[in-house]
């Protein structure tokens, strides 16, 4: 059922029955459980030799190496421990509290020419919103004053118009008359009109009042 190939070519897995499933045989690391191999079941291991020497020089460079390092560290330390004793309580910490009270002090001083500008520009525009008020106020007024106005003149008209229309109006004085004339020229309402507002049609009523 299972083929193993050696040699991975193109030529034998064309060849290789499609039957078959293809495992590819790969060299890999030996588990805990497997058995040592026969060409080293009698091997021992022995470690390797040890020059004297050779181990008293590696020893005393190694030592050398280790002070030489400690060194370096300590003098790096000592370095930055300076560094930072000076920015704290030396030199250059006065130095630097100059710079700050400098740098303080101009942004006091921009700090109020800003605020002075601005309170400018909010007056101004206080100033220009107060006019505008006043103008709205001045133009409501104005615009009420021509209401008003208008008001009298249209009531003024509608009075003279009705002290007109008084002078026909039916009174004790003049009671006879209008009588005698509505006598004299009686008057049917009773009639139809088209839409041009033409007489279609009158009453007999009104024929024979046209006879008479």
């Amino acid at each position: 059922m299972f083929q193993v190939i050696t040699r991975s070519t193109p030529v034998i897995r064309l060849l290789a029955p499609r039957g078959a499933v293809l495992v590819e045989a790969v060299r890999g690391r030996k588990t805990r459980t497997d058995p040592k191999a026969k060409s080293k079941e009698g091997r021992i291991k022995t470690p390797p030799p040890v020059d004297p020497v050779e181990m008293v020089v590696l020893r005393e460079r190694f030592t050398e190496y280790d002070l030489i390092m400690r060194a370096l560290r300590l003098e790096f330390k000592e370095e930055m421990l300076r560094k930072r004793y000076e920015e704290e309580v030396g030199s250059l910490a006065e130095e630097r509290a100059k710079q700050e009270a400098e740098e303080h002090r101009s942004l006091m001083t921009w700090n109020q020419e800003e605020n002075l500008r601005m309170l400018k520009i909010r007056e101004l525009r206080v100033q220009k919103e107060v006019e505008a008020a006043e103008i709205k106020k001045t133009e409501a007024a104005i615009l009420r004053e021509q209401a008003m106005e208008s008001f009298v003149k249209e009531k003024g008209e509608e009075i003279m118009r009705i002290q007109e229309e008084a002078k026909s109006f039916i009174n004790l004085e003049n009671l006879d008359q209008r009588i005698e004339e509505a006598l004299d020229n009686p008057k049917n309402y009773n009639f139809a009109i088209d839409k041009d507002g033409r007489v279609v049609k009158r009453t007999v009523l009104q024929c024979r009042l046209l006879q008479t």
